[in-house]
């Protein structure tokens, strides 16, 4: 079993101490879940709009999910407990196999976005979009329960929260919260 330090592992792919993986995935989890969205309101109301909607979102899924990968394949070569727990394996294998679903898809869509969008893309999306969740509960463990890109709390640089003191009328009678 690894070991990870009680404050958890700074991220080696950092910016003054803040992970850039878990900064950048909130692009392509927008961008691809909001492909499935779009993808359902064409299949509701056959507007083209929508159906090209899809289709750039699905394109700006990919490319931001490949530049979300770069921090997060770096953290993942260099923090060597990082490698030991399965769910980091599954958590990147999972979304290369959403980035490659997303790419299928974009290819059934790139001659016609509108005939595309309809039974093969619709499906594509959604499973993509069910990984994408199962995937972000993974990179939630690694983040939480981990503490994989975790700021070390005993260094000088990290400022401390202090919740100030609720007003005496906030109290109970017994002085207590």
């Amino acid at each position: 079993m690894a070991q990870f330090h009680r404050h958890g592992v700074e991220s080696t792919a950092a910016i003054a101490g803040h992970p850039l993986h878990h900064m950048l995935v909130t692009f392509p989890i927008a961008f691809l879940i909001g492909a499935f969205v779009t993808d359902l309101a064409f299949w509701s109301t056959q507007n083209a709009f929508w159906a090209q909607a899809s289709y750039w979102l699905l394109i700006a899924g990919i490319v931001t999910a490949l530049v979300a990968a770069l921090p997060g394949f770096i953290d993942f070569l260099t923090i060597s407990q990082l490698r030991d727990l399965w769910i980091a394996w599954a958590h990147m294998v999972g979304n290369l196999v959403v980035v490659v679903l997303a790419v299928i898809n974009v290819w059934l869509r790139w001659a016609d976005p509108v005939a595309g969008a309809l039974g093969w893309g619709l499906i594509l999306s959604f499973v993509s979009t069910a990984l994408l969740l199962v995937n972000g509960w993974f990179g939630g463990e690694l983040a939480y329960r981990y503490g994989i890109g975790a700021i070390h709390d005993d260094s000088p640089e990290v400022e401390r929260f202090h919740a100030p003191e609720p007003p005496a009328a906030a109290r109970t009678p017994a002085g207590r919260y």
